[in-house]
């Protein structure tokens, strides 16, 4: 039998020297002064794993160590997160060049956990996803429970979120909803329902995120102050929601929570809205203020989402007051400078969408606003009178057959000008 790994032989001794190693590391008070030894302590394990002249299970309790002191090391000093990402991204390096990922799935676990965690203190909140991505989570060797997967994961998504990048959040918040319902442990559930409100949130699904967050606001595991943040950002997402039948169900449950007067400004918004009143520009811009630079992107017409969110509220509004106006006073109101082609558009879009009801006449450029409440379902907008969206189809057609005999006729001018100047009527 071979001398390195037969019993009896130097691989025992190996096994003892690596033990004894291991309790000098607990005593290494500077991690920045002995990162090199404990790289050197860690690479030579590994080896000697590859090789086989140490037992895996000695390699796994050393490895165990010193991840162990890496992550008692964690602390907020800069030079600190950085030795721990240094020493730990070249321990996972050893590991896969020596082929041993198979043997040390745990050790490899633990070390990208350790280099996750450092990242976050240093506030390098990428790095610090894509370190807890690469944790072997389906491996076969290795059971992972529903509950610790999700928590990998939600700690992903937290980790993308501190950086504003949903889009990269959003598979990972997926996939905790495939095993959520398995999990019970109830923080756990917050920061997966805390998580899916932000998403919401940052894709502009405002309405979603605002019933997450209101429901959130009630969660005896948040201190006050949290709660009441939260509830502060169900208000926020409700006022951005598009105007219409269920953004005026979520103000009305918000307007009734008792705690909504806590909330000052955000309140004074809450209320105006809910009661249909118009609101002033020296209230929205204080309001923008307090909004995520998220919540205040500009859409595809040019205005920003708060400015489309109260242009919409407003024209709500108005249809309460007035039974008819012409365009031109309706896009005075709306503060739209006198646009009538945009004023247009939003109240062709809201009848449309069914969230107002009413037409519009493009002869005589007025908006008629009918009695009754919108039902917030496509096409429900209509009455009995002709309603913009048969007319804009109207013009379409007409705009389009024009635009086909001025270039018919562009190109009689140019293959046959004789003709044209004899024959054309001006």
């Amino acid at each position: 039998m071979s001398s390195s790994v037969g019993p009896g032989d130097g691989s025992a001794n190996r096994d003892a020297e690596f033990t004894e190693t291991l309790k000098s590391v607990a005593g290494m008070a500077n991690l920045t002064q002995s990162r090199q030894v404990i790289r050197e302590i860690g690479s030579s394990v590994i080896q000697c794993a590859h090789d086989r002249t140490v037992s895996i299970i000695v390699a796994r309790q050393v490895l165990d160590g010193l991840a162990g002191k890496l992550r008692s090391s964690g602390s907020d000093d800069t030079a600190e997160a950085d030795a721990v990402v240094d020493i730990a991204d070249y321990l996972l390096r050893e590991i896969n060049a020596q082929g041993q990922s198979s043997n040390l799935v745990d050790q490899t676990v633990g070390l990208c956990e350790v280099a996750a965690t450092a990242f976050e203190t240093k506030e390098e909140y990428t790095e610090a996803a894509q370190r807890l991505a690469s944790i072997p989570l389906d491996e076969s060797r290795r059971r992972v429970s529903p509950e610790d997967k999700v928590r990998v994961w939600i700690r992903i998504v937290r980790d993308y979120l501190e950086v504003d990048d949903s889009t990269a959040a959003e598979p990972y918040l997926n996939k905790a909803k495939g095993a959520i319902f398995d999990v019970n442990d109830a923080e756990l559930n917050l920061h997966f329902k805390l998580s899916q409100a932000r998403i919401n949130d940052a894709k502009r699904e405002f309405l979603a995120a605002s019933a997450s967050y209101h429901d959130i606001s009630f969660s005896p595991k948040l201190a006050e102050e949290e709660r009441l943040h939260t509830l502060t950002m169900a208000v926020r997402c409700a006022v951005l929601a598009p105007a219409g039948p269920s953004r005026a169900r979520a103000l009305g449950r918000l307007y009734k929570d008792e705690r909504s007067v806590m909330l000052a400004n955000d309140f004074s918004i809450l209320e105006k809205m809910f009661l249909n009143r118009l609101l002033q520009p020296k209230e929205i811009k204080e309001f923008a203020e307090t909004l995520q630079p998220h919540q205040l992107a500009t859409t595809a017409d040019g205005s920003t989402v708060l400015e489309r969110a109260v242009i919409e509220h407003n024209l709500l509004g108005v249809s309460l007051v007035y039974n008819n106006i012409p365009i031109a006073s309706l896009a005075n109101l709306l503060g739209l400078s006198n646009d009538e082609a945009k004023t247009e558009a939003v109240a062709a879009r809201m009848i449309e969408q069914g969230r107002l009801v009413g037409r519009i006449d493009q002869l005589k450029g007025m908006v008629w606003f009918e009695g009754g409440e919108a039902s917030g379902q496509n096409g429900s907008g209509k009455t009995a009178a002709p309603v913009d969206k048969e007319l804009r189809y109207w013009g379409a057609n007409v705009q389009s057959l024009a635009e086909e005999v001025e270039r018919v006729t562009a190109e009689l001018q140019k293959q046959f000008p004789g003709f044209v100047e004899a024959n054309l009527v001006v």
